[in-house]
């Protein structure tokens, strides 16, 4: 077969100085003839190759066409489809009413067939890229004052991964024996460690007995009021993977992590330095408040001199960037991976993200139900627990039992949809302290003196004390797991085995 376009133009003269977007218009010809002598030939490539894939238009609507009839039943060659292109203006006009017959007579064997789909679908990627780069430039010269430069990289990094999850043509079914093969591995790595779990401890063993740990491509929504100690038991989480991390290497001399994570921390509400300070108070066991004000004495001073060098080489990473999309999240976590590997993300907080949808005529629960999805897919690209700190309604302030429920969740019932685990932060001693009894007209002294003995006790029983409740978790049961909480400190820690308990219904 001649080297002529289907419009009948012969090929342009070979100029230096003329760049044509990416194609090969010979390797589109031999699969469309592949697939007219042999229909089997489209199964290779069905899955993954689309018209629009194609650079010459026509191409495009030969490979439909066959595509709805193979798809239908129908027999597919170059006879049968004369009928649909026997009338085609480009080809009429082109002289070629034998185009569709030159094509079988072009086909490769049907072996080839899959290695000639992917090489059209990169082609049509590396176009995709030149429109990319050609409307970045132009937007750079054009200097909106409504779309700032940070503005339009959000949106250059949005349409590049948007094209990297185009652009993956793996997947699809895997034998069952594939997967029963991971399973058996990942319980082999968990018997080895230390442990004992198959996700990443917590160093929570009550907790870490209830879940298992945090596990591979998980959504973990931790949910609270204020000032009930999310941020404080996020970071305590985080702290413990990341000090726990420790490599092995295999047979191959591949490194393999062992336990613990490398942690991504995502701070939306607190700068890095606060997050820090949080982290030196719990390890050095000096009040975070006397670490900002400067009120520590020599002793203290020295300890916590003597944790920061101990804490720095932790493979915890830090952004403190207020008012991220989900997109520069995404874009932000994945170089995270890549530079230095990635176990464990944790997000401050879910209602302090950016959907896409924003100033547009979505509404607030749109966009967070457009975040949650979009954490719960970063989640299983990433493949890492992905724990996103959420705030609740006030609709707990208005019940006399103050323990949170999957309804309260804030703004979106999508949270609770997407998240493989909801877990809820509750302290009765919050609430307890700022209910002391006050006396009632006519009440006797006596009277008054038994309910506020009683109101102490409850407050004594309830001191330093706090409740991690797992209100949903996708692969076990849910419940109640009891804990001890230093406020100084900001410290979640286990209780006594005595005292810690985990009810197994919630």
């Amino acid at each position: 077969m001649d080297s002529v376009y289907p419009s009948g133009q012969p090929a342009p003269d070979n100029d230096p100085h003329l760049r044509e977007p990416p194609h090969n218009f010979q390797v589109e010809q031999a699969l469309l003839g592949a697939i007219l002598v042999n229909n089997l030939a489209y199964n290779r490539i069905s899955d993954f190759l689309k018209p629009e894939h194609f650079a010459d238009p026509l191409h495009g609507r030969i490979f439909d066409t066959a595509a709805r009839m193979i798809e239908r039943n129908q027999v597919v060659d170059y006879k049968t489809l004369r009928t649909f292109f026997e009338t085609d203006e480009t080809l009429v006009a082109a002289g070629r009413q034998n185009y569709l017959a030159d094509l079988a007579a072009a086909a490769i064997s049907i072996i080839d067939a899959g290695d000639y789909g992917r090489q059209i679908h990169d082609l049509f990627l590396r176009r995709q890229l030149i429109d990319v780069g050609e409307t970045m430039v132009n937007d750079a010269f054009a200097r909106d004052i409504e779309t700032p430069a940070t503005m339009q990289i959000e949106m250059t990094e949005k349409k590049l991964y948007e094209l990297a999850s185009a652009g993956q043509i793996e997947g699809g079914f895997r034998p069952f024996k594939m997967a029963i093969t991971e399973a058996v591995e990942q319980a082999e790595s968990a018997y080895k460690r230390v442990s004992g779990l198959t996700g990443v401890a917590t160093g929570l063993h009550a907790l870490d007995h209830l879940m298992g740990g945090l596990h591979r491509s998980d959504l973990i929504i931790l949910a609270g009021r204020p000032s009930m100690g999310k941020t404080a038991l996020a970071t305590n989480m985080a702290f413990h993977a990341a000090r726990s991390y420790r490599e092995e290497f295999d047979e191959s001399q591949q490194a393999k992590v062992a336990d613990g994570a490398v942690v991504g921390f995502f701070s939306l509400e607190m700068s890095a330095e606060q997050l820090a300070t949080r982290i030196l108070a719990e390890r050095a066991e000096v009040s975070s408040e006397k670490i900002r004000r400067g009120e520590m004495n020599a002793r203290d001073f020295d300890q916590v001199l003597a944790c920061s060098r101990e804490l720095e080489m932790m493979p915890l990473f830090i952004d403190d960037t207020p008012g991220l999309t989900v997109q520069a999240l995404r874009t932000r976590a994945r170089r995270l991976k890549r530079q230095h590997g990635l176990g464990l993300l944790v997000i401050d907080y879910l209602q302090l993200l950016q959907g896409a949808s924003r100033g547009r005529e979505a509404n607030r629960v749109q966009e967070i139900s457009e975040i949650t999805r979009g954490l719960k897919m970063l989640a299983k690209e990433l493949d890492v627990p992905v724990i996103a700190l959420s705030q609740l309604s006030r609709a707990v302030e208005q019940r006399e039992d103050k323990r949170p429920q999957l309804a309260d969740l804030r703004e979106s019932g999508s949270i609770e949809q997407d998240a493989d685990v909801v877990m809820f932060v509750y302290r009765e001693e919050y609430y307890l302290t700022r209910a002391e009894p006050a006396r009632r007209p006519d009440e006797s002294d006596e009277r008054f003196n038994e309910r506020h003995d009683q109101w102490k006790q409850r407050c004594e029983q309830a001191y330093g004390k706090a409740e991690a409740i797992v209100a949903k978790q996708r692969h076990g049961p849910t419940g109640i797991v009891r804990l001890r909480f230093e406020g100084a400190i900001t410290k979640f820690d286990n209780l006594p085995a005595d005292d810690s308990y985990v009810q197994d219904q919630y």
